[in-house]
């Protein structure tokens, strides 16, 4: 285990050709994980829209003229609801997304968060929450009401990221991800590939994750999603192998993480997530919906997996 790769090489991992890259990330993933096994997640938008940050990518921001309509934090028994239903389709972690730089000051609010999370908590699914920077009074009420992990993803490497927000610093992200270490959370930390960035900043992800000690429990690894309205809605599709190349080299240098192949998979060919799920990647979202983008259909998933001879993770 190690957490001090460096740029070069990181880059001499993801240089290689890929049948030895994918081979090499195979070997690893077998050690250290049930080869045969894939964890599935279920991801509600559970406060849309009206977000203060002016993420490049994201429909949910203010900032953005997207045809995305805002609504308020759902009500407890509705995210029960949903997350009985991700539970009844095989999902292990109910993850739920609000738009918010932060959680809000009121009281009322982040008590409703609170409860939403017992209760999810309450029908035996990992609970995943993610609703922007965190202080550590607010993450340790989150763990005390059993929230078993916290998503805040860095997105690209330190250098590019002005390029792709500016109304949050990456200090600041890491802050929050420091906050949810200290309060014993598990920590989802991943990025987004696709959005106009050069391989170097692919990898200076990857070593910014790589760093963290311990690892980040649960690695998304995003395909950007081209949203009309949104300022990246015009970025070039990135060849598919450098997706299966990032996931690779993240399965080799954090080996006991679970990898997931998150957002973009209905872009993907069968065979395009094939070749993911040798590259290392051992989770996906399911359900047709991620936050607010669109996203297989449980059945096609299902379908998918028995092709390939795998099954849901039960944890």
């Amino acid at each position: 285990m190690r957490f001090d790769y460096s740029h070069p090489e990181i880059q001499s991992i993801y240089d290689q050709p890929l049948p030895r890259l994918c081979h090499q990330a195979q070997a690893i993933h077998a050690e250290n994980h049930p080869d045969d096994q894939v964890q599935l997640c279920s991801l509600l938008s559970i406060k849309t829209g009206g977000c203060r940050e002016d993420c490049g990518y994201c429909p949910q921001s203010a900032h953005h003229d997207t045809s995305l309509s805002s609504s308020p934090l759902l009500d407890v028994d509705t995210v029960v609801a949903q997350a009985k239903s991700a539970k009844e389709g095989g999902a292990t972690r109910f993850c739920m997304g609000a738009a918010w730089r932060s959680p809000p000051a009121r009281e009322k609010l982040f008590q409703q968060l609170l409860d939403i999370a017992t209760a999810v908590n309450a029908l035996g699914m990992q609970v995943c929450m993610t609703l922007g920077m965190l202080t550590a009074e607010q993450a340790r009420r989150l763990k005390a009401a059993g929230v078993y992990a916290y998503n805040h993803n860095l997105d690209t490497s330190p250098e590019y990221y002005p390029q792709v927000i500016s109304t949050r610093t990456y200090e600041e992200r890491l802050q929050t991800l420091k906050h949810v270490r200290a309060a014993g959370m598990t920590v989802c930390c991943g990025g987004i590939i696709g959005m106009g960035e050069e391989k170097s900043d692919r990898i200076g992800l990857l070593q910014q994750l790589n760093m963290m000690n311990p690892h980040p429990e649960s690695v998304p690894i995003n395909l950007l999603v081209r949203v009309a309205g949104t300022p990246f809605a015009d970025k070039s599709s990135i060849d598919i192998f450098e997706l299966v190349r990032t996931i690779a080299t993240a399965r080799i240098i954090m080996p006991l993480s679970k990898v997931r192949l998150s957002a973009g998979r209905t872009e993907m060919s069968d065979e395009a997530q094939a070749m993911c799920f040798i590259a290392g990647a051992n989770s996906i979202f399911t359900g047709d919906k991620l936050l607010t983008t669109e996203n297989p259909e449980t059945s096609k998933d299902m379908q998918l997996l028995q092709r390939l001879g795998l099954k849901s993770a039960r944890g």
